[in-house]
């Protein structure tokens, strides 16, 4: 059985279409909400609170991480980003109420195509 490889040999990564991307709502220290998509969520949220992340979260910091969802793709990803963040405030909150956090995802194991 043969490995998709590119041309150096290595592995190469999924089109990002079948990736696993994030949306998440973190919650800042003035107590706004901040929503975002990634494909690596833990080093999305270690950014936001070094001050690397989003403008906004930059000067709102710590953040602590409210909700995230798994979604597949990147075209996925952002269309439901951009339905939460149409929220009213109020509608986040109830959002958040009703979707228990859950721990965060682990990153998959390298090696594997």
């Amino acid at each position: 059985m043969s490995r998709r490889t590119s041309h150096a040999g290595a592995p190469r990564k999924a089109p990002a279409d079948r990736q696993r991307w994030f949306v998440y709502v973190v919650r800042c220290a003035d107590g706004s909400l901040y929503t975002g998509c990634t494909n690596d969520l833990g080093k999305r949220l270690a950014a936001h609170d070094a001050g690397r992340g989003a403008r906004y979260t930059r000067s709102r910091r710590p953040v602590t991480l409210a909700y995230w969802v798994g979604v597949r793709g990147r075209s996925r990803a952002l269309a439901k980003e951009a339905r939460l963040k149409q929220l009213t405030r109020d509608e986040k909150l109830a959002l958040l109420a009703r979707a228990p956090l859950r721990p965060l995802p682990r990153p998959p194991a390298r090696g594997r195509t």
